[in-house]
């Protein structure tokens, strides 16, 4: 039997023991494209049942790490409350989990289908930002950081090595080529990091929040890719929607978002707004770092060219943010991406 069909095997006898009568016989199966993950990603279909079926690349030790905490932190998701994809199981033998199908429709889809910001869309996202900050609460209540896959916490040294290393590293040198004062730099990343820990981290953090990640199923959000979670602070995850490179939001809309996402959240636990805002800024410039070495990896890497587009924006949205009266202290970084404003036009 092939690795293919032992999976489709494997599958239906978990959904068979949650009642779900799918058979490997007439049982329409077809592969689902992913963004930048490794994964495979199988939808099966039989009359008015569907699933959805993810699992590693053979042999792929972090990816079963990853499956596994997909698995453990849906479940806990699920059970908080929280509009995460219900899934029905973990298959030991392939790592693969399997799960409800949401459908086709992301949030970033009906933003490109609508070519801009319609009050149906709007409403949406403000859906999408109350669901946030009820994730954020609840999604830390019981969390086990013994489920996570990567780091059981966002701190300086995920800072320093996944967001601002990753961005010296695979956009600077790596996709541009450039060289520069890497002491300099490396003094304004570490000074960045030490401030932005500062955010208390207990908060559960999904790290991955935007557009592309948010699923619209019968007219409500879905959150998916969930899997990177971890405990963290509470800006991160509304600067990631509000920094999405792909939907490009204008600021009136960021500031509106911003303001909902406080307003639902003071319905749900204490927090400073000053200092909220504070941490916003300071977490957005490691998002975007984070954002700006995940796509010139993906790009230049693995080959995935889609990723190409949205750099441009995502360099265009990291220097607003540096050029702001609060960051003035980054001066050596916002140096470097003017240097990196300049190489990246020869490119494109």
């Amino acid at each position: 039997m092939s690795r293919y069909q032992s999976i489709v095997t494997e599958a239906t006898d978990l959904l068979q023991r949650h009642g779900i009568p799918l058979s490997s016989e007439q049982l329409q199966v077809d592969q689902l494209v992913p963004d930048g993950s490794t994964r495979i990603f199988l939808r099966l279909k039989q009359k008015d049942q569907q699933v959805v079926c993810v699992l590693p690349p053979e042999g792929d030790c972090n990816g079963i790490a990853e499956s596994r905490a997909f698995f453990t932190i849906g479940r806990h998701l699920h059970n908080q409350g929280v509009p995460v994809p219900y899934v029905y199981g973990f298959a030991e033998s392939s790592s693969m989990v399997v799960c409800e199908d949401l459908g086709n429709s992301r949030l970033h889809d009906i933003l490109e289908k609508e070519q801009g910001m319609t009050p149906r869309l709007l409403k949406l996202y403000e859906q999408a930002v109350r669901t946030l900050a009820h994730m954020q609460v609840s999604g830390a209540d019981s969390f086990d950081p013994a489920w996570c896959w990567d780091t059981p916490v966002y701190d300086m040294p995920v800072m320093l090595e996944k967001e601002s290393g990753y961005f010296l590293q695979a956009f600077c040198r790596d996709y541009l080529e450039l060289s520069f004062d890497g002491e300099a730099v490396q003094e304004d990343c570490v000074r960045l990091a030490q401030a932005a820990a500062g955010a208390p981290a207990e908060f559960f953090l999904h790290r991955d929040f935007q557009s592309r990640n948010i699923m619209v199923a019968a007219g409500d959000v879905r959150i998916i890719d969930y899997q990177g979670g971890r405990l963290g602070p509470l800006a991160y995850d509304l600067a990631s929607l509000l920094l999405d490179p792909y939907a490009r939001l204008a600021k009136k809309v960021r500031d509106h978002l911003t303001l909902t996402y406080l307003e639902e959240l003071d319905t749900l636990y204490s927090y400073d707004h000053q200092q909220f805002y504070r941490e916003l800024l300071l977490l957005s410039l490691q998002r975007n770092l984070q954002i700006l070495g995940a796509f010139a990896f993906l790009t230049k890497v693995r080959q995935k060219t889609f990723f190409q587009q949205f750099l441009a924006p995502a360099l265009t949205s990291l220097i607003a943010l540096l050029e702001k009266p609060a960051a003035a202290e980054y001066a050596a970084l916002y140096t470097l991406t003017q240097q990196c404003r300049t190489q990246l036009d020869k490119k494109i």
